[in-house]
């Protein structure tokens, strides 16, 4: 009995390879799609928790408020909040060099750099405190190289200082001034700092909270820096230094500490932004405000570069939560469609062995162990297929950030989420099918499915449209609604597809016309047209190939009338195309809805703002697929055995 169980299932397989290809094509690009999504995200989340504490980021940059700066009381009562915490001080300071462009120097201690600690791009950290570094050119507009020479304008800077502190210098100190000559230097090293690893963004904390600067106005001072330069503190010089004939009372440092930079311990608890992460930076926020007077704090919230590549991982991750369910529709309607038929051309096999006296149980289990081994290969492609899209949304994001080494960590959550729901689904379909039909007796089982009785199609009703239709055309209406489950089950699929390839292509819109989102946004839009176009191609392939299957004695029928090739191929490709059409119509108010669900989760874009152009591009996308899938079709067309075919029982 066994061995007869097992050649059956056998047969089964070699039978309908074509069915079981299918299955695995569309849980390939299914799960691969959502997993490789989900995927990415935590590859981004958790790559910025790396390299968070790799370099040691300021949890809190605290900027004094005072003209005096912070005393070494002041530090201390910092260190006593956090007695974990690394602690560096240091002043910045912007000078303009006219009313476009400034440079900021950043003044710190070398030797005591232990927080935000840079990357060295080009040249190395020396011991020697005359080095001078400077910011690399992605977060500049002239970004300097090793040996590059730059001038220190004391003047511009004691003028900064005095302008700042809100006690412009009086004329004769700016004649004074005046005398002093610029010093010329080299840069030593260029550095990348932790803090300005975005591209396109703000170098510094300015955004409100919660928020991702517009970068696209122009209008930001990531377009009117000119350098940041990174200087030893043990360089600046008193005001008597630089002019000896100042008066004594200005005898004072150039820059006094104007910032503690506190970056906190044990940071392996917590994710970066994570609940964890957040109270305990709001607890300490108004812990340094209680402590310190004239204080302001900021934190990784207001850091352009940290929270905006977390807030587009979060976007990210809300378009594929969106689209997971459109996909997961499309292909739960597709494994169904799938499944069904196969059991349909099954009946007889199964009337054998319920009379050889095997349970339904037994008989239905080949079915179900059948969708497994097919749900199964696709799913760990899916795995690799999520993971190779996962690395390339990635890359894609150096476009617009310096990207943090990637994070060797494995997250698993959305490909098990949307495997299991599509295996679940392929199952639990073919369980129920399955015992509905081994519940019949055998000898109904041997007997073909009767037709349903024909009907008068919607169009034959209308005579001034049906008696202008030639032949060809009222047979393919006819049979283009005469099986209305699939034909509402074809529609239904390519309305998805349509809705899903229209998602992508007004993110894309939003991207490339509307100053919107960034060059991370836009090439996960591509990816989202590619999947959804190849989800099509296989929706389109898998129910048309069911479609020829049931009608290969009507197919050989026509080849022994006479019919050519082409006629006969256009007989089902003017199906298709019908379906297709229809199936795009209704995409279009799917199309709106999975769109404003998108633009409403991810905080930015409009349905009205999309170009005319995207709502036509997308059913050329469409039908695009759709004609590759006639063309893969063409020979399983022509190829029909006609033979056996017309000896099949009706």
């Amino acid at each position: 009995m066994i061995k007869t169980y097992l050649k059956t299932l056998w047969r089964m397989f070699k039978k309908h390879i074509a069915r079981l290809l299918s299955l695995i094509f569309i849980v390939l690009v299914a799960v691969g799609f959502c997993s490789g999504i989900g995927t990415a995200t935590d590859k981004i989340d958790h790559s910025l928790t790396d390299y968070y504490i790799s370099s040691n980021a300021s949890d809190f940059i605290i900027k004094s408020k005072s003209e005096k700066g912070f005393t070494a009381e002041d530090i201390q009562t910092v260190e006593n909040l956090f007695p974990e915490a690394e602690i560096n001080s240091g002043a910045t300071l912007d000078v303009k060099l006219n009313e476009e462009r400034s440079v900021r120097y950043c003044f710190l201690d070398f030797d005591e750099w232990s927080v935000n600690v840079p990357t060295f791009v080009e040249g190395e950290k020396s011991a020697d405190k005359t080095q001078i570094y400077a910011e690399r050119g992605d977060n500049v507009i002239n970004g300097c190289f090793v040996g590059s020479e730059i001038i220190i304008d004391f003047k511009a800077i004691l003028e900064s200082v005095a302008e700042q502190n809100g006690k412009p210098l009086d004329a004769q100190t700016s004649v004074m001034l005046s005398r002093l000559q610029s010093v010329k230097t080299t840069v030593s090293a260029v550095i990348q700092s932790p803090l300005t690893f975005a591209k396109d963004g703000e170098p510094s904390y300015n955004n409100p909270e919660g928020e991702v600067p517009d970068t696209t106005t122009g209008t930001s001072d990531m377009n009117c820096l000119e350098n940041i330069y990174y200087i030893s503190k043990d360089l600046i010089p008193s005001y008597k230094d630089a002019v000896p004939q100042i008066p004594d009372a200005m005898n004072a440092p150039f820059i006094s500490t104007g910032d503690i930079y506190v970056a906190l311990g044990n940071r392996n608890r917590f994710d970066c932004f994570s609940l964890a992460y957040n109270r305990i930076a709001e607890e300490g926020e108004k812990d340094i405000i209680s402590a310190l007077e004239n204080a302001e704090v900021l934190t990784l919230e207001e850091n352009y570069s940290f929270k905006s590549l977390a807030s587009y991982s979060e976007k990210v991750e809300i378009i594929g939560f969106v689209l997971m369910v459109a996909f997961l529709l499309v292909t739960g309607l597709v494994a169904l469609s799938n499944m069904t038929r196969l059991l349909e051309e099954e009946r007889s096999q199964i009337a054998c062995l319920k009379t050889l006296g095997y349970s339904s149980t037994d008989i239905i289990s080949k079915y179900i162990l059948f969708a497994l081994i097919a749900t199964g290969i696709g799913g760990f492609g899916s795995y690799f297929v999520g993971l190779g899209l996962a690395y390339l949304i990635y890359h894609v994001f150096n476009y617009s950030f310096d990207m943090p080494p990637m994070s060797s960590s494995v997250a698993m959550w959305f490909y098990f989420v949307t495997l299991i729901l599509i295996v679940s689904a392929t199952l639990v379909a073919t369980a129920i099918s399955g015992y509905k039909m081994a519940g019949e007796r055998p000898a109904t089982l041997l007997r073909p499915k009767p037709p349903r009785a024909g009907k008068k199609v919607i169009l034959e009703r209308i005579p001034l449209l049906w008696n202008r239709l030639s032949f060809k055309y009222k047979s393919t209406v006819r049979n283009v609604l005469r099986y209305k489950s699939r034909f509402f089950m074809t529609v239904l699929a390519v309305a998805f597809s349509t809705a899903l390839v229209m998602a992508g292509l007004g993110l894309l819109d939003m991207c490339l016309f509307q100053d919107f989102g960034s060059a991370a946004i836009m090439g996960i839009a591509a990816v989202i047209v590619v999947f959804a176009g190849l989800l099509t191609a296989i929706v389109i392939y898998t129910l048309t190939n069911i479609n020829i299957s049931e009608r290969n004695r009507e197919i050989a029928t026509l080849m022994v009338l006479g019919y050519y090739d082409r006629e006969v191929a256009g007989y089902i490709y003017r199906e298709i195309y019908i379906n297709s059409v229809i199936g795009i119509i209704f995409g279009y108010p799917l199309s709106t809805l999975l769109l404003w669900l998108v633009f409403s989760t991810m905080g930015f874009g409009t349905i009205g703002g999309i170009s005319w152009f995207m709502w036509l591009l997308a059913p050329v996308v469409v039908l695009l697929f759709t004609g590759l899938v006639t063309l893969i079709l063409h020979r399983k067309i022509v190829k029909v055995n006609m033979n056996e075919s017309l000896k099949a029982i009706e």
